[in-house]
Formats: structure tokens, sequence, C-alpha cells
């Protein structure tokens, strides 16, 4: 369930704020990537149909191999940089996907596809009844799986990200904000359920100053 569906039910209600402020650290460029944090360019990416269409959070959860965390396979895979040797995990090769940012356990950020490109992270999708999400959302990859807690670190992480986005994006929201799962309900199931949403809502909504 996604912050469109839980805002509504926390304890102390809040109404998101049309723009936000945020740390003068973290930050989006006038060239659609987060000041000072770590880039690997994606050849996994195009344009958008409509550039100024940037109006949905798609939060993932990932890890490669699966449920291990610390290595570089993510990154790799959405580089084309996969090696020679993938064992079990050959099924891998040739898939052609991205995301904007990647998360990892110690709120590491490295973006990988600037936000006014459309990233290949949704697949088949839909949201509020509008195909093909992948057109106009912003795509976050948390590294861990459905099963286990995500780190405090990620949460701080993901908080500043979505906040510096709200800034630069005036179509995104806390309203606007979902898992994977929500947009391609059968097909996918993260960032499952060990993503704590009331958590997140709430530090959203801590640390944000209408203005």
């Amino acid at each position: 369930m996604g912050a469109g569906i839980l805002m509504h039910r926390l304890a102390g209600q809040y109404a998101p704020a049309r723009r936000w402020q945020t740390d003068r650290k973290l930050r989006v460029t006038n060239k659609h990537y987060l000041y000072r944090v770590r880039r690997e360019d994606s050849p996994y990416c195009d344009e958008r149909p409509d550039p100024d269409d940037v109006c949905l959070l798609v939060i993932h959860g990932i890890s490669l191999p699966p449920g291990q965390f610390g290595g570089d396979l993510v990154a790799k895979l959405f580089t084309n940089r996969l090696p020679a040797q993938l064992g079990e995990l050959e099924e891998l090769r040739g898939l052609a996907v991205s995301a904007h940012l990647f998360i990892d356990r110690g709120g590491r950020i490295t973006q990988f596809v600037p936000f006014n490109k459309r990233a290949w992270h949704a697949g088949e999708s839909a949201w509020c009844g509008r195909p093909g999400c992948n057109d106009y959302a912003i795509g976050i990859e948390l590294e861990g799986t459905d099963e286990l807690p995500y780190t405090d670190a990620q949460y701080s992480a993901l908080v500043a990200v979505s906040h510096a986005l709200f800034a630069r994006y005036p179509r995104l929201s806390a309203d606007a904000v979902v898992g994977h799962r929500e947009i391609a309900p059968g097909r996918k199931t993260d960032p499952g359920s060990a993503f704590d949403w009331p958590r997140f809502l709430r530090a959203l909504a801590a640390v944000s100053r209408p203005f």
C-alpha cells in the first residue's frame, strides 16, 4: 500500500505541500541530476514523450544475488557491464533495465539516469488508469528484499531525495508515491511488506515546510 492510500490514515493528519523546502546539500541541478551524488550512466533509457510530465515516484526493491547486499551487480546490470560468468543469474543476460536512482543499505545514492529521461524500471504498468508508467515516473531502487527491513540510512536518504524531487518537479507530491507492486499488481511485489510506509510518510511530513 503506497503513499496515496496510507497518508490519510496516519495519526496526525497533514496535507502535503505543493512545494517543499529541502536540504541544500541534496538538490536537483538544471541538468536533472542530484547535486554531488555518484553517477553511473545507464544506456537503458530514452526520451520521455513529455519531459515536463514527471508526476509519479515509484519505489522498488532489488538485491543481486537475491538477499545478498553490498555487491556491484545491480550497478553492472543497469550499465550493461555484467560479468562473463553469472552462474544461477544467467537469466539476467541481455536484460535491459535501469532506474533513476539506487540507494544501498548504507544510504549511499547512485544516479543512473537523469530525471528528465525515461528510465526502464516499471515495465508493463499503470497508475490511476494511465498505462506506461515509465513515461511519467521516476524510479528509485532500494537495496533489499520484500521480507527484510530496510535500513534507517535508506529511509533518511529516500526522504531527502523525495524532498529534492518535490521541490524540482511541481507535479510530484507525497500523494504520488507508490510501490512497484501497486502499478504492476500480480506481476511485481516490491518493495514488499518490509517497506514501512507509515514511517516513510511521517518522516516526509516531519521535515516538510511549505512556503
